[in-house]
């Protein structure tokens, strides 16, 4: 019964059965596709003697074995598809893996997310770095020593800059109090200061 369910889906590359043939049937087909990726006679009439069909061990050995000549082992997936009418049991469709192209798509179209600020743990990293970078780095730090100074200078020179100006502005702001002092002090009038008082003249 395994071989012939083996034959079907060596030749179909989807069965839909029970689960728990699919489970057995999965122990026994996998074994098979790992000996059919080396293509030699030993190898052949080893999967013959299970198979039992020259034209599915020929389709094996043709068909399935190059797709699968780069995955490591897990050729089948199983898929459940609920309970059978009359007496509730399991069912499944198992298929072989790269004979699905629609999923196959989807695997491809999908893309990777990195997170974002993670600090990766791996110290292959570290030692994968190349002294360029670690030159681009020096490199860096010099400049930004280099910056420092010259900011420093720059910000003491407007905090003097902004100093001269106060003290411009108030020197501005006395000189102008001290002209409007001068405009509010009446001038004296020349005909009253040879006068004397009424009381002198009369005695």
């Amino acid at each position: 019964m395994l071989s012939n369910m083996a034959c079907s889906l060596i030749e179909h590359k989807r069965v839909t059965t029970t689960v728990a043939k699919a489970k057995t049937l999965r122990k026994f087909v996998e074994p098979l596709i790992t000996k059919s990726k080396t293509d030699s006679t030993h190898s052949r009439r080893i999967v013959f003697s299970t198979l039992k069909s020259k034209d599915h061990v020929a389709v094996l050995f043709r068909e399935v074995a190059p797709k699968v000549a780069t995955r490591e082992g897990g050729y089948t997936r199983i898929i459940k598809l609920g309970t059978r009418q009359g007496d509730a049991a399991e069912m499944c469709m198992i298929e072989l893996v790269d004979f699905n192209e629609i999923m196959l798509e989807e695997s491809t179209s999908k893309t990777r997310r990195s997170r974002r600020g993670g600090k990766s743990k791996s110290t292959d990293k570290v030692e994968a770095k190349s002294p360029a970078a670690k030159e681009d780095k020096t490199t860096a730090e010099a400049d930004a020593s280099k910056q420092e100074p010259k900011q420093e200078l720059e910000a003491e020179e407007a905090a003097r800059e902004a100093k001269e100006k106060e003290v411009r502005a108030q020197e501005l702001a006395s000189e102008e109090r001290a002209v409007k002092a001068k405009e509010k002090i009446p001038a004296p009038d020349p005909k009253s200061e040879g006068k004397t008082p009424d009381a002198d003249t009369k005695g």
